[in-house]
């Protein structure tokens, strides 16, 4: 392997000027030195030795070019004509902001698909100019506008997934040749702790399901883990999913592997299995919806009175609609491992509202439901439904911390009258003392 460019031009920097200034003898040995080191042809390797560092006068393309050998061209910075200007990147901001900072991908499959919309809502400022560089703009120009801001929303969670032993040798595991992934009615299931980084006593979870084959997303607040309310809420989402429930999948936590969930999947015949311990992604399509639908939207905040318990159900009531007819998903086509790397190719970006319509296991009644059901519904309004529910249940979380904060007595009183306070009794206990002894001294 020989010397790189950059080492040449060092060479060469360092070695005209003694050639320049050296004797015919001085020359000859430093040109037989030079041509061995960097591999220049002799001749090639004269006429950079002696003209580097002077002024040489070139024609090219019929002009005279004045420039000095060994010395680069300065560039000029290239200003290329922004096509996608300010005005643009603030209204895709806005709507990254407004829908829940979707990915590049999944955004600009919601902004095609609701052109209209944007232009009839005067709160985005959309004219006709703005409206055909949205329908223009690629998924990777809208991630790159946006990357500075994505950098600065980033939390974690903690898991509270405990094994429950009972009933684990009869739940079977589930392999990939178990289910029908083209089949709707398979869901995962999974629970999010809502404890605001505090485990002690109770409070509210989220139970997430997730049909494995449309993306169909299902969210119902619990009290608390107990198995009754698992077992009720999976009743209740069956009854009225827009499709058969046919299985569910969860993972060898406790709310899930017992006998009320079991019993009432034999009853209704609905196959039950588990993942695999310590294998978090066998449950891939339900933990993502995890982050995406759980906790960008609600957070890591604690919810554990009645109130908050309402507010949360009330918060659901209006993002599955949200996230089952308006938010794109991807869902992945296939995966194939070359030597280290491994290459995943997803399906294009779709509603799972779509998804249903286009699948040909799903009844033609059902679809004619759900077709009614978006007839009726805004894509704005019902966002403004869910924000107005989060706001209400972090307005609950906030009163209830300044109750806290009231409640302790110490906190309550101000420094300057627990002094004042302290102060006074000292006095009164010292005059107190002075008028006993005054008393015995007269006895």
């Amino acid at each position: 392997m020989g010397l790189q460019m950059k080492e040449k031009q060092a060479i060469t920097r360092e070695t005209a000027p003694r050639y320049q200034r050296g004797t015919r003898k001085e020359k000859h040995h430093i040109l037989e030195e030079f041509t061995k080191l960097t591999g220049y042809n002799r001749k090639y390797a004269i006429h950079l030795l002696s003209t580097w560092g002077k002024e040489q006068v070139r024609i090219i393309q019929g002009k005279t070019v004045r420039l000095v050998v060994g010395q680069p061209k300065q560039r000029t910075k290239r200003v290329g004509r922004r096509i996608y200007d300010e005005r643009v990147a603030a209204v895709v901001k806005q709507i990254w902001e407004t829908f829940d900072y979707l990915c590049g991908k999944r955004l600009a499959v919601l902004i095609r698909t609701n052109a209209e919309v944007w232009r009839q809502e005067e709160g985005f400022s959309i004219d006709e100019e703005i409206q055909a560089k949205l329908l223009s703009m690629s998924p990777a120009t809208i991630d790159r506008r946006l990357q500075e801001e994505r950098r600065k929303l980033k939390l974690k969670g903690r898991s509270y997934t405990r094994a429950g032993s009972l009933l684990k040798q009869q739940i079977p595991l589930r392999v990939f040749s178990d289910w029908d992934d083209q089949q709707p009615g398979f869901f995962e299931l999974d629970t999010v702790a809502h404890d605001g980084g505090r485990g002690e006593g109770e409070f509210c979870w989220t139970l997430t399901m997730t049909d494995v084959a449309s993306g169909w997303v299902e969210l119902r607040a619990l009290r608390n883990r107990a198995h009754r309310w698992v077992k009720e809420e999976v009743d209740r989402l069956a009854s009225t999913l827009p499709f058969p429930l046919q299985g569910i999948d969860s993972d060898n936590g406790g709310e899930f592997i017992n006998r009320q969930l079991w019993d009432w999947c034999n009853a209704h015949h609905i196959t039950f299995t588990r993942s695999r311990p310590y294998r978090k992604n066998d449950s891939c399509y339900v933990e993502q919806k995890n982050d995406l639908a759980v906790r960008r939207t609600v957070g890591y905040d604690r919810f554990d009175t009645e109130e908050e318990y309402q507010a949360l159900q009330e918060v659901y009531r209006h993002l599955c609609p949200l996230l089952n007819f308006y938010y794109p998903s991807m869902k992945l086509v296939e995966k194939v491992r070359i030597g280290s790397q491994v290459k995943k190719r997803y399906d294009a970006p779709q509603t799972p509202y779509l998804r249903l319509l286009e699948s040909s296991q799903v009844e033609n009644s059902v679809k004619e439901n759900l077709r009614n059901q978006v007839a009726q519904m805004h894509l704005v309004k019902q966002k403004q439904l869910v924000d107005q529910a989060v706001e209400r249940l972090l307005q609950l979380s906030r009163q209830k911390h300044q109750g806290h904060s009231l409640s302790n007595g110490r906190e309550a009183v101000p420094k300057e009258e627990v002094h004042i306070s302290t102060e006074s009794t000292k006095k009164e206990k010292k005059k107190q003392k002075e008028k006993e002894r005054t008393t015995t001294t007269k006895g």
